[in-house]
């Protein structure tokens, strides 16, 4: 089993450390995008090419899975999408902002987040942000986060455009493997995913096998111990 691992809007590769560790102890071979917002180098996703690195030689066909967090899954281009046999979808999204009055809300705090990147209220405007992921857990639960360091100007640039993106995705992206499984993974507890948005995501996906998992006790940021185990399980299950 192959995996590409894809973060969301001010995330970064390295949230996915213990996934990583668990997956490659069981034989399955990593791959982790970054966007690079901070200081890190970007790495664009890309599936590994050529024979399996580690582990016991097998045969058969080589599963690539798909696992993207929040906004990840419009962060990746349309080829390896389609190469995708299994998705993870975790607080993911077609249409971040709905329709109404809440849309309206939403749209608003993004035009604020915009105005405040590249000021003296950049910083505290990430902190508010990643503190409402976190939710209803204390930021200090999350790994450290490298853009609380300081942003490069070509991170910060990166951060604005995908801002945009998040105001205006509307479907799932092109390229989107239409045929394969996918398991969602929800919390209740969401404070920056709308509900009408992740319920719109569950509609997108009902022409192909869905899996759906929403914790109530759980909130956005949901690379964490107890959702891998349910990702595992279900891999496991397929």
């Amino acid at each position: 089993m192959q995996i590409l691992a894809m973060h969301g809007w001010a995330g970064h590769a390295g949230a996915w450390s213990h996934w990583r560790k668990h997956f490659e102890q069981g034989g399955a071979t990593w791959n982790v995008a970054e966007r690079g917002y901070g200081s890190e180098k970007p790495i664009p996703p890309a599936w590994t090419t050529g024979p399996k690195r580690n582990g016991p030689e097998r045969t058969g066909p080589e599963r690539n899975v798909l696992i993207v967090h929040s906004l990840g899954l419009h962060l990746l281009p349309a080829s390896v999408l389609e190469k995708a046999s299994a998705v993870v979808l975790l607080g993911s999204f077609t249409r971040f902002v709905p329709d109404g009055r809440a849309g309206r809300s939403i749209g608003a705090a993004l035009q604020g987040m915009q105005a405040a990147l590249g000021t003296d209220q950049e910083l505290p405007m990430l902190e508010r942000f990643l503190d409402k992921a976190a939710s209803p857990h204390a930021l200090s639960a999350l790994p450290p986060n490298p853009l609380l360091q300081g942003l490069t100007t070509l991170g910060r640039q990166r951060l604005q455009e995908d801002l945009d993106l998040l105001g205006d995705c509307r479907t799932l992206p092109t390229g989107w493997p239409e045929t394969v499984p996918v398991l969602v993974v929800q919390g209740e507890r969401d404070a920056i995913v709308p509900a009408e948005s992740a319920q719109q995501l569950i509609d997108a996906l009902g022409h192909q096998p869905l899996t759906l998992h929403r914790d109530p006790t759980w909130g956005h940021a949901l690379i964490t111990q107890r959702v891998f185990v349910v990702v595992k399980r279900w891999l496991e299950g397929l």
